[in-house]
């Protein structure tokens, strides 16, 4: 039966405060951008209005902290069916946008509504970390209403516990009571497994490309172990103390743009990788035109494996791997850049494709 659900002012009594029909379901809408939270969920809003290729324009698009997109549609004067079809449309053109194209979408509705923050940094502000490298994991379609008659009750949940397509009804109610108004939400369907993945299409589109060149690097800069002062001298980065903090440095190719982070700090230094990784009692570095054992050099810091715990249940090759690298630009921790929104990682090395922090700190640093 369509649910029903009421609010009642305690005093003396309970009395029954008034529902009421919103005057302009626009406005329930505007609400909805100011915030998001009247969802009850987390969600940065990246549009509002947005055409479709089939002609249609959904009413908000938002991302969630894991990269899920989801479509809030109204029904303003259509029957609720008609909502779900037409949600059902529009999930079947997003569940195919790539990441380039998430970002392009939030990139219009930014410069409509004025905002000067790029996509990376919207979510660090919203969320409190770097957009996942998958943005379009997954997709929920919702459609907003004050009520819906008991066949499309019938119609959702059969179509989401039956057949997990991630369709769910926002129910608002709205209140007056002594000049004072007031909304109340809840959902048909307990919002639990709603979203899922999207079916026949290309994953890889759902990362933001990477330029086959750019790799991102955390530098454990820490008292009694290595020193950053030391690789920007010497020109190499480094990891280890088990194989879960070796095994990604290792995969740095010769030839590879590095941008070297200082967990909790910033970014210190790009530089381009001139030597296979080695073991520190093998590593080979140039310094002043020649080549010399690390191990011969007077370092700062400390890079034999006894000198740092291992991490809990770590096993096999504890040795600290060096990477030569030329510096292009390096700078002291002092002088670490930091912005919100640029990217960090426990890896040692990864790809890096996050392009608003390789055009930040390229263009912080001077590089083309």
């Amino acid at each position: 039966m369509p649910l029903e659900f009421g609010l009642w002012r305690v005093d003396d009594k309970p009395v029954r405060v008034a529902t009421r029909p919103m005057r302009l379901e626009a406005r329930l809408e505007e609400l909805i951008e100011a915030d998001p939270e009247i969802l009850g969920k987390p969600l940065l809003l990246i549009g509002r209005q947005v055409q479709t290729d089939h002609g249609k324009v959904i009413d908000l698009l938002g991302i969630d902290a894991e990269g899920g997109l989801h479509l809030l549609e109204l029904k303003r004067d259509r029957t609720p069916r008609e909502v779900v079809a037409q949600l059902l449309d529009y999930g079947s053109w997003v569940q195919d946008l790539s990441n380039e194209q998430v970002r392009e979408i939030y990139g219009a509705y930014a410069r409509s509504r004025g905002l000067s923050e790029e996509l990376d940094e919207a979510f660090a502000m919203r969320f409190g970390g770097t957009p996942p490298e998958e943005l379009n994991s997954t997709h929920t379609l919702t459609v907003v209403a004050s009520e819906v008659d008991a066949a499309t009750e019938r119609i959702v949940t059969y179509l989401a516990s039956g057949y997990q397509v991630p369709l769910n009804v926002l129910f608002f109610r709205y209140f007056e009571d002594e000049g004072r108004s007031y909304l109340a939400r809840t959902w048909l369907i307990d919002d639990v497994d709603v979203a899922v993945a999207p079916t026949g299409t290309k994953r890889r589109a759902k990362q933001e490309l990477w330029n086959g060149t750019d790799w991102y690097v955390s530098f454990g800069d820490e008292p009694g172990g290595r020193s950053w002062e030391d690789a920007r001298q010497y020109g190499f980065v480094s990891a280890g103390g088990g194989e879960w903090f070796s095994r990604t440095i290792r995969s740095l190719p010769v030839g590879a743009r590095v941008f070297t982070h200082i967990p909790k700090v910033g970014y210190v230094g790009v530089g381009t990788v001139s030597g296979e990784p080695l073991p520190f009692d093998d590593a080979v570095l140039i310094v002043d035109g020649e080549s010399g054992q690390m191990s011969d050099l007077p370092l700062q810091g400390s890079y034999q494996p006894d000198s740092r715990p291992a991490a809990e249940s770590d096993t096999g090759d504890r040795r600290e791997w060096v990477v030569p690298v030329d510096w292009e630009q390096s700078v002291p921790r002092e002088g670490a850049f930091w912005r919100t929104g640029l990217f960090a990682n426990q890896n040692s090395a990864c790809k890096l494709r996050a392009r608003f922090t390789i055009d930040e700190v390229s263009r912080h640093f001077g590089i083309g």
